[in-house]
């Protein structure tokens, strides 16, 4: 029986065999045990393999017979050597595999403990009650929303007041300020000199009426002439 029929036969521990198998930890332990054994043995066929072919390369054809001796030891060698290749990637398959699997059962052990901690917390919650805390939180809100919006409006005192009347009443006050200043205004006296029956040519002179600036100028010759005119008038 080889050394591999015996590792996977009887290589468990009494511990693992009292479980009724070896847990995933053993396993891979032992499976990396394995590897590292195959891997040794590929270096010691390695170093055969050159050795006999050193030995092939020596006797050449001066000695044929133990030159192919040689040939035929390497040749087994490297038949070797391709089975553990073989073997190695299929123990490093397995390994891969297992360690996927362990990792699965660790995280759906941890998934179980942290369903188990909702159902815990979850027990003590009422659905009814959550539904009823909700509906207050909401009227809540909207008792908020009517405060603020109360609080941010324009204050509107004074506001009943008729505009229409007010304007009339403006309206009145003004008419009154008006006819107050009519009163106050004073009306010019009669000039005590005799006014000229027909204007003519203005003199060169500084004789002044009330409310008409000097004739010093001959571009407002006919500006007073017309004011002459008009308090003529307003004497007659």
């Amino acid at each position: 029986m080889s050394k591999i029929s015996k590792f996977f036969k009887g290589g468990g521990s009494a511990a693992s065999k009292g479980r009724g198998g070896p847990s995933p930890q053993e396993a891979l332990a032992r499976l990396r045990e394995t590897e590292e054994m195959l891997s040794k043995k590929q270096e010691y066929l390695e170093t055969r393999i050159e050795r006999e072919l050193a030995v092939a390369r020596q006797h050449g054809t001066k000695n044929k017979r133990a030159a192919l001796q040689a040939l035929k030891r390497k040749k087994r060698y490297e038949k070797q050597l391709n089975q553990i290749d073989g073997t190695l990637s299929t123990i490093e398959f397995q390994r891969e595999a297992l360690e996927n699997s362990h990792t699965n059962t660790e995280v759906l052990k941890n998934m179980g403990y942290a369903a188990q901690a909702m159902k815990k917390v979850h027990e003590n919650m009422d659905l009814n009650k959550i539904d009823d805390l909700m509906q207050d939180i909401t009227e809540q809100q909207d008792v908020a929303q009517e405060i603020s919006d109360a609080i941010s409006n324009r204050a509107t005192f004074g506001d009943e007041f008729d505009e229409d009347e007010l304007m009339a009443e403006l309206e009145e006050l003004e008419q009154e300020e008006l006819n107050k200043g009519m009163r106050d205004v004073r009306l010019p006296s009669v000039p005590s000199t005799s006014l000229p029956s027909r204007p003519g040519k203005m003199p060169a002179c500084h004789f002044t009426f009330p409310m008409i600036k000097p004739c010093s100028s001959t571009r407002k010759r006919a500006e007073d002439e017309d004011e002459m005119k008009k308090l003529a008038a307003w004497a007659s």
